[in-house]
């Protein structure tokens, strides 16, 4: 894990930019497409979600970064009725 910090107001720019893939299965695809520059998990996403996501980003060389927001917060960060656990910053944004 990197030790990078990423505020709540840079994730507003990302998604009004439409520079962000919310969810793990989304995150996990463009891992594996080579498409995801930063990958952002929640604070308490389950440990072997974190390990998988550790492992894809390795592969494609993406950086990881585990904020302080909870998934519930990360979820009212992004303006979204429901928890994110994961969501994932797109190459070229």
């Amino acid at each position: 894990m990197a030790k990078k910090t990423i505020t709540s107001t840079e994730i507003k720019k990302l998604i009004k930019a439409k520079g962000i893939a919310i969810g793990l299965e989304r995150t996990i695809k463009g891992l594996k497409l080579g498409k995801v520059d930063t990958v952002i998990i929640s604070s308490n996403c389950p440990e072997k979600v974190v390990k998988d996501l550790d492992y894809y980003a390795g592969m494609s060389k993406a950086e990881t970064v585990k904020v302080g927001y909870t998934n519930e917060e990360l979820g009212v960060v992004c303006k979204k009725p429901f928890s994110i656990s994961v969501l994932s910053i797109l190459k070229g944004v």
